[in-house]
């Protein structure tokens, strides 16, 4: 079985937004600190143009040439991935708030 190749700055823009998403959200789930809900807020209007940008780099480089270019499609998918679990702990913390 081959190995899922990623390019490298989808693969970093997704573990960062993903690694700091995940950490706010336990800090949060952990302290129930209303200050972390704004910083989370705050978070996530500077990540989502980044995202889009990288995501929409991804996009054209893998549409340019497909044959050889399956790692900026994948990246497009891992990219695409970051919005259902922003989705996932959003309805946690209204759920359990």
């Amino acid at each position: 079985m081959e190995n899922i190749k990623f390019s490298s700055n989808g693969r970093y823009t997704f573990l960062i937004s993903f690694g700091l998403g995940t950490f706010l959200f336990l800090l949060f789930f952990i302290t129930r600190n209303e200050d972390l809900l704004i910083c989370g807020v705050i978070y996530v209007i500077f990540a989502i143009p980044v995202n889009m940008t990288v995501l929409l780099y991804e996009l054209l480089h893998f549409l340019m040439d497909i044959s050889e270019r399956k790692d900026s499609g994948n990246s497009v998918l891992l990219l695409l991935a970051n919005i259902p679990i922003a989705a996932i702990y959003l309805l946690i913390i209204f759920n359990f708030s």
